[in-house]
């Protein structure tokens, strides 16, 4: 009996069976897996306490927004394009790159180029009311001949700039629209140092970019910035190019301040930024609405840190305070009677513990402002009452100081005191240059070692020996006759237009004859 083979048959059936497995086997899971897979509920926390700032930011979020700021292009009677010199590049890109700096839109530069050479900013704001009022820096804005405004819901405005201050660093902008999401003010002095903040803004033109640190400090002088009277809070907070303008919030989403600058010497972030203190901001930004200007106030002096050095010339325990190293002539610190050499320790019961938090708080009065100001004058405490008047920034600038050379009249030099310190006389029209008035000061020919190590320098005039007032290089060695070898004095000083003490100890020898 023939039989027909089996063998292809039984073939197509074990093929016909793993294909059928296949999809079944490809879904099962690994008997051993290298992972346990997701929980059908999320696990509990494991760390507790840590801040979660997702809800301050649904909130807060939509009221900040992002500026753009052009410049137009400038041109040369030919109509070719002009390239901006270095007062008419916008202080965005100086303070961002320094002596380094591109032209604006040129290669490696923030922004692109605009057309036939024109630049372009980025920054951030945020909205302080629901009519349209914007917050950003004056930095930001600088220059521009237009600026445009981006809210959250990618809707573009054109904004006007009501005013900007460039001590503050704020500029107030308005836009043409209602119902706007606004950011709440914190009280003013409630920021301390540790408490969590948040910063919104646009680095680098990623806009609502949110970063978060603590408050490293308050009161803070920035000693790379000319702007004196803001007492900036210091942070931890990532802050980069773009972020400039925009708020930084405590966990309640109140503004804080305005973050302004970073201290870096890359143009990144280094883990150091500042911020304007929203009461600083809030009192420019209502100037520049009611007047279009900042008015500040001013005492008329000249102020300097005192050094350990500095406080035991003065017979000091401790160097806090303010030294006054100038008094302007008929200014309000003249008119109340506060001295040269005086050291202000309160303003209105204000601890003055350097000489960078005095200016803050009397510029931030207004013109008019009677303050009770407390000094150590000769071992004894004083309170003053002084008006402030209206500061003028020009006021107290001084001249170039005279070349230390023999001329007009001049008489011969002459030396001979512990401090090895030769004095020259000054000549009428020396001291007219100078602004000093008749009698006035004595130049120094040769400051001698002990001098020198303390900073003199050749050209420099002393006006006075202590609280003792120098016209002439005779008067010059007499106050200077006391001083032994290891004893600390008191010299004021006048050079290139600046007043400042200068603590010089004597040495041994350093004698002249």
């Amino acid at each position: 009996m023939n039989r027909t083979p089996r063998t292809p048959l039984r073939s197509i059936f074990l093929v016909a069976a793993i294909a059928a497995a296949l999809p079944v086997a490809c879904a099962q899971q690994p008997a051993n897996p290298i992972a346990q897979p997701p929980a059908a509920t999320p696990a509990p926390p494991l760390v507790s306490g840590l801040p979660d700032f997702t809800n301050l930011v649904q909130r807060v979020g939509p009221a900040v927004v992002n500026i753009r700021a052009e410049v137009t292009p400038r041109r040369t009677a030919r109509g070719q394009q002009q390239m901006p010199d270095e007062e008419q590049i916008p202080e965005i890109f100086r303070r961002f790159f320094g002596d380094e700096m591109p032209f604006p839109g040129g290669p490696g530069g923030p922004g692109p180029r605009g057309p036939r050479g024109g630049g372009t900013s980025l920054g951030s704001g945020f909205l302080m009311s629901a009519d349209g009022y914007v917050m950003t820096n004056h930095h930001v804005v600088e220059g521009a001949d237009t600026v445009t405004v981006t809210l959250s819901d990618r809707r573009e405005f054109t904004a006007k700039v009501i005013g900007s201050d460039e001590q503050s660093d704020v500029a107030l902008l308005k836009i043409d629209a209602k119902g706007l999401p606004f950011l709440r003010m914190a009280p003013a002095n409630g920021t301390k140092a540790g408490q969590w903040v948040i910063a919104i803004g646009s680095p680098f033109g990623l806009d609502h970019s949110v970063t978060a640190g603590i408050v490293s400090a308050v009161g803070r002088a920035n000693p790379y910035a000319n702007q004196r009277y803001v007492p900036f809070i210091q942070t931890d907070v990532a802050i980069n190019q773009g972020n400039s303008g925009g708020p930084l919030l405590n966990t309640s989403g109140e503004v804080v301040g305005i973050n302004s600058q970073i201290f870096s010497n890359s143009g990144g972030y280094m883990g150091v930024s500042f911020a304007i203190p929203i009461d600083v901001a809030m009192s420019a930004a209502e100037q520049l609405r009611a007047t279009g200007k900042v008015s500040r106030g001013q005492l008329g002096v000249q102020v300097q840190a005192l050094t350990s050095e500095s406080a035991k010339a003065l017979g000091l325990a401790d160097s806090s305070g303010a030294l006054i190293a100038d008094v302007l002539p008929g200014s309000p610190a003249e008119k109340a009677g506060i001295e040269r050499g005086d050291v202000i320790r309160a303003v209105d019961g204000r601890a003055i513990n350097d000489s960078a938090d005095l200016p803050p708080i009397i510029g931030n009065m207004a013109p008019g402002t009677k303050a009770k100001v407390t000094l150590v004058r000769d071992g004894r405490t004083l309170d003053k009452t002084v008006t402030v008047n209206e500061l003028d920034e020009l006021a107290g600038t001084g001249r170039a100081s005279p070349r230390p050379a023999a001329d007009e009249g001049s008489s011969k030099p002459s030396g001979g005191n512990a401090l090895g310190l030769v004095g020259q006389d000054l000549s009428a029209g020396e001291r007219q240059r100078l602004g000093l008035r008749s009698g006035e000061g004595v130049l120094i020919r040769n400051p001698g070692d002990s001098g020198a190590e303390a900073g003199l320098r050749p050209g420099d005039v002393v006006l006075q020996v202590g609280r003792s007032a120098v016209g002439s290089a005779a008067a010059l060695d007499k106050e200077l006759g006391s001083v032994k070898s290891g004893d600390t004095v008191m010299l004021l000083v006048r050079r290139q237009g600046s007043t400042q003490f200068i603590a010089v100890t004597a040495q041994d020898d350093a004698r002249t004859g």
